[in-house]
């Protein structure tokens, strides 16, 4: 590492814990090093991905996103399929990433981290839908990307209260939806690993899993998933039973090998999503229930959507422990 931009986000994590004293004592860290370090502050996800941009423009090896998910999915739209690293100081509310690359959640040590870990290639999931103006749009996306019930979540999730309450705002919005959503039922098509036979099911809900560790309380929602992979995991819900779902989180909870009805686990490069005809024929576009879509964490659009893997896409900084 020789020269590097701090990228960070002044309310990632909410305002309730103002860390800038530490970034400083980070940077200072990495300038004792040797290393030219640069402190950014990016107030839109706009200006987190122009800022990036200039990082690489300038030289950069290596761009530190300073935030949550969300920072960290801003950078990679900008990072991804260059050779420029990505490094983590997690700030955010949930911080996936940074639990499943075992990074400290003290800034200096993640820091430190940084400067001794081995470069990590991995590969990106690459997200196609309809953005919120109809139009359609692309993401990269590291941790996962959803359709279905969990964007529903974000959807509602107001960012005031996620500011406020952090992750207590996902438990307290989920358990509203667990007792109120009424769950639209869409389509995928995927070919499952190591068969050559497209596959179709009707569903509430799916998600594609990149990563291992989720941290908090649902640390293995998707056992078997791995930034290792070449693949997405994929989770499918083809039942819309409220005990079915509660069980299934019940389950991560406990890390149980349980089978759930109705819950289906696959491997696959390509799964496609798109409105099932009960939700769509006859249906006026601006009176068709909407399924959202979601990327890291973020409200993207709606159905219909496309995940793909590009193989060979980031060059990611992480724990010793996990290269």
């Amino acid at each position: 590492m020789r020269k590097a931009a701090l990228l960070y986000n002044p309310v990632s994590g909410g305002s309730r814990t103002p860390r800038h004293a530490e970034l400083e004592s980070a940077l200072a860290l990495l300038q004792r090093a040797g290393v030219q370090a640069e402190l950014i502050a990016c107030q839109s996800r706009g200006d987190a991905q122009e800022q990036t941009r200039r990082a690489m423009l300038s030289g950069c090896d290596t761009v530190f996103a300073c935030g949550g998910d969300g920072t960290i999915h801003d950078t990679v739209q900008v990072l991804a399929k260059s050779q420029v690293a990505l490094a983590i100081l997690p700030m955010g509310t949930a911080n996936t990433l940074a639990h499943d690359l075992k990074i400290p959640f003290d800034l200096v040590e993640a820091a430190r981290t940084a400067l001794h870990a081995l470069p990590r290639r991995i590969a990106l999931g690459h997200l196609q839908y309809v953005d919120l103006d109809r139009k359609p749009a692309a993401s990269y996306f590291v941790v996962a990307a959803g359709a279905g019930v969990d964007a529903h979540l974000f959807y509602k999730l107001r960012p005031a209260a996620k500011q406020r309450l952090g992750m207590g705002a996902y438990y307290v919005k989920a358990w509203h939806l667990w007792f109120s959503h009424i769950m639209i039922r869409f389509v995928i098509e995927y070919i499952e690993a190591g068969s050559d036979q497209l596959r179709q099911a009707n569903v509430t809900e799916l998600l594609g899993v990149r990563i291992a560790n989720f941290g908090g309380v649902l640390r293995q929602l998707a056992p078997g998933a791995s930034l290792d992979r070449d693949d997405l995991r994929l989770v499918f819900c083809t039942t819309a039973s409220r005990l079915a779902y509660l069980l299934y989180v019940i389950r991560a909870l406990l890390r149980r090998n349980w089978t759930i009805p109705g819950i289906e686990l696959a491997y696959s490069k390509k799964v496609a999503c798109r409105y099932s005809p009960s939700t769509s024929t006859n249906t006026l576009p601006e009176v068709q229930p909407l399924v959202y879509v979601e990327a890291d964490g973020e409200l993207l659009g709606t159905l219909p959507a496309e995940m793909t893997i590009v193989p060979d896409a980031l060059t990611i900084l992480g724990s010793p422990e996990t290269t």
